[in-house]
């Protein structure tokens, strides 16, 4: 049998992105090509404070702001964590996700996995998304229908 995530209605969705003031990026580099980069940015110019995370660039600046090396590093509350990492590590995120305070799970688009899935509905946690992008779901559920 094929694995199927299955996401939450787009008015969660939208709850989610209303709700966020702060969206930690796995992933992301400095690299302005990148869809990482490029997702930041816009989340940035709509007034979400972004937080770079990436173990090779900790303690450097990516879109004016501090980079740490891994979710539970963060010293603040995080409402949404953006992963941009392949599908396999996506349960290494999800453990870190659980040792931290952050409130939403996001992969992106292309991305999704059972393994992390298990892990996140096991500790409890069902705010869960998968293969979807960010910056689409905000552009469709916030602004088209805003």
């Amino acid at each position: 049998m094929t694995y199927r995530f299955q996401n939450p209605s787009d008015d969660i969705l939208r709850t989610y992105l209303e709700s966020a003031k702060t969206i930690a990026v796995v992933g992301l580099s400095d690299r302005q090509d990148t869809a990482a980069y490029q997702v930041a940015k816009f989340m940035q110019a709509m007034d979400y404070q972004i937080v770079p995370v990436n173990p090779k660039l900790a303690g450097q600046t990516i879109l004016g702001e501090l980079v740490y090396a891994t979710i539970k590093a963060i010293p603040f509350e995080v409402d949404i964590v953006d992963v941009f990492r392949r599908s396999e590590f996506l349960p290494e995120v999800a453990r870190d996700f659980l040792e931290s305070q952050a409130k939403v799970f996001w992969a992106q688009l292309g991305l999704d996995n059972q393994e992390a899935e298990m892990i996140l509905r096991s500790a409890g946690k069902q705010t869960i998304v998968m293969n979807r992008c960010l910056k689409v779901d905000y552009l469709d559920l916030i602004i088209k229908q805003g």
